[in-house]
């Protein structure tokens, strides 16, 4: 069982983010794209500093190993981890999900990807696969067996890997009257449950020195990452226009971007001072 033991004052400051999804935040800023693995060691030393034990880091180096996502080196009796290719394209998905697609849609073309499907109850798992995987590249249920998500969103892969093209019919369309693209967005997504989220993120870290429990920068940008993109990868990419003008996202990427800047420079000093690596092919 994955753990996560924190000293008393780091476990409200790091609270919201599990290990795996903290070491996805690690992995993206310091591994992708070095051509380096990294000792487990020091691995274990930085996520000290966000209050994540020891057992909890070998546990979750170990879980990723066999899901091929890391892969082990050695030089001398030190181990390192590496990325697989399979870790490299979760970790390009995730950092174009930070950098390129963001928090506002400002760039809508007024269309809809309309996903519409009927399984039979024996291929239930499918069905359950294909929500989620849906539910992952931003789509939300319009009808039962109907989901929608604004713009062109390519879900053909998605389609293929699962099996279900034969049940699967996929259309390009655009609202019209008496339909509403504001009445789809009620309709089909959680407009409140995205903006509390959204809101929770300026609430902690809009402060003039956010999570001060942590012991320095290298912490807090682990944490800020982590925290950033599970509210990215969560939200459906709605279209500004479509939303409330106060929309708590708008905020909230410009906090993460000022801070995200200001902790880079800091946390990369103590990061070169910490992290043993070793250059990999």
């Amino acid at each position: 069982m994955e753990t996560d033991r924190m000293p008393s004052g780091l476990a409200e400051e790091s609270s919201s983010a599990r290990p795996q999804s903290l070491m996805f935040s690690f992995l993206g800023v310091y591994v992708l794209g070095a051509g380096v693995a990294v000792s487990s060691g020091s691995v274990i030393d930085v996520f000290g500093r966000v209050g994540v034990s020891e057992e909890a880091v070998r546990s979750t180096l170990a879980r990723m190993v066999k899901r091929g996502l890391l892969a082990r080196h050695r030089d001398g009796r030190r181990v390192y981890v590496g990325l697989t290719d399979r870790a490299e394209d979760v970790l390009e998905d995730g950092q174009a999900r930070i950098w390129k697609t963001g928090a506002v849609n400002r760039d809508w073309d007024g269309t809809w990807t309309v996903v519409s499907f009927s399984l039979p109850d024996t291929r239930r798992r499918e069905r359950h696969e294909l929500r989620s995987r849906l539910v992952w590249e931003g789509f939300g249920p319009l009808h039962s067996g109907q989901w929608i998500a604004a713009g062109a969103r390519p879900v053909d892969a998605v389609v293929a890997e699962l099996g279900l093209a034969e049940h699967v019919t996929v259309l390009s369309s655009r609202a019209a009257a008496p339909t509403d693209d504001r009445d789809l967005v009620d309709r089909a997504f959680d407009t409140d449950a995205i903006a509390a989220r959204y809101r929770a993120f300026v609430d902690r870290w809009g402060a003039a020195a956010p999570l001060p429990g942590l012991p320095d920068d290298l912490a807090r940008q682990l944490v800020l990452h982590t925290d950033w993109l599970q509210l990215v990868r969560q939200d459906p990419h709605l279209p500004a226009q479509l939303l409330p003008d106060d929309w708590p996202a708008i905020r909230a990427d410009e906090i993460f971007r000022e801070l995200a800047a200001a902790y880079d420079a800091s946390s990369a000093l103590i990061a070169d001072a910490v992290l043993d690596v070793i250059p990999v092919a």
